[in-house]
């Protein structure tokens, strides 16, 4: 499989028809536990809606380009044939009212690798993207052995008559390990995440936090005509010099008040993340 051969038809860029712009910082608002989790301690939704148009807000106000909701508190995340109509059903409602209260573009991603929990609920609330997190090959995580969903997770989307759903996907995804395909190259698996209808590439570090190598950057642009963005590690000190590498970046810990995934977003720390995009050629809404 060869971009150059041209066994990859071009694409319209995903960036460009869900932002408006090809190059964009998108903020994670990172929800609290969720019905049928175990740190859930029965808060009313509206709590929950509340909690995250806050954190959304602050996000939109400091410049960002979208979103993404993300059932972060729902520790320790199951693998995705565990995961259960009432995550889809409350991201729906959560990224629904974010969506309306907002005014910016949001997407699902439900862990760990929950395509099709993402897609019904993406679809439910009106969300024009998912974040899918091994959409081909395998790994091995905290939740054991995930395989990619992109086989079963296209045909649900076809099925809700959802195909404007974009698919955001992590060539090499946080928080476990490779070592299952480690003697295929990045170029290789960053082919395959194009060949099996992926929209937007990731790359990421080793876990939250973690910057993404620039080689890892570099390798899978080089390998793929799809935006590539980053997935993780992006803070005030590397923005500019990384966001110059590449499409854009999902950056959430480095904007919260503790600079933890579960701190509050801090406004401040927002806007002076998006005045390095700025400085990197990057147009704000």
């Amino acid at each position: 499989m060869s971009n150059e051969l041209g066994v990859f038809p071009p694409k319209e860029s995903a960036l460009n028809t869900i932002f408006g712009t090809d190059r964009v910082v998108i903020g994670v608002v990172h929800c609290r536990a969720l019905p049928g989790s175990p740190h859930y301690r029965g808060e009313p939704v509206a709590d929950l809606i509340r909690f995250a148009v806050e954190e959304a807000e602050a996000y939109r106000d400091g410049g960002v380009h979208g979103l993404i909701v993300e059932n972060a508190w729902d520790l320790p995340f199951p693998k995705p044939e565990h995961q259960g109509f009432e995550t889809a059903a409350n991201l729906a409602v959560i990224g629904d009212h974010v969506r309306e209260q907002v005014g910016l573009p949001v997407g699902v991603n439900v862990l760990a690798n929950g395509a099709h929990c993402s897609i019904a609920a993406a679809q439910a609330a009106q969300a024009p993207f998912v974040r899918v997190n091994q959409w081909v090959n395998a790994y091995v995580a905290n939740e054991g052995f995930i395989e990619g969903a992109s086989a079963t997770a296209t045909r649900y989307r076809s099925t809700l008559r959802a195909e404007h759903l974009k698919v955001f996907a992590d060539v090499h995804v946080k928080h476990g390990s490779h070592s299952i395909i480690a003697d295929r190259s990045l170029a290789e698996q960053t082919e395959d995440n194009e060949f099996f209808d992926a929209d937007v590439l990731i790359a990421t570090g080793g876990r939250t936090g973690d910057e993404a190598a620039e080689s890892e950057i570099t390798g899978i642009r080089a390998a793929s005509q799809l935006p590539v963005i980053i997935g993780s590690g992006m803070n005030q000190g590397n923005g500019k010099r990384l966001l110059s590498l590449c499409h854009g970046a999902i950056v959430a810990s480095a904007l919260k008040e503790n600079e933890r995934w579960w701190g509050r977003v801090d406004r401040a720390k927002v806007r002076e993340f998006t005045k390095q995009a700025e400085q990197a050629g990057y147009q704000l809404p």
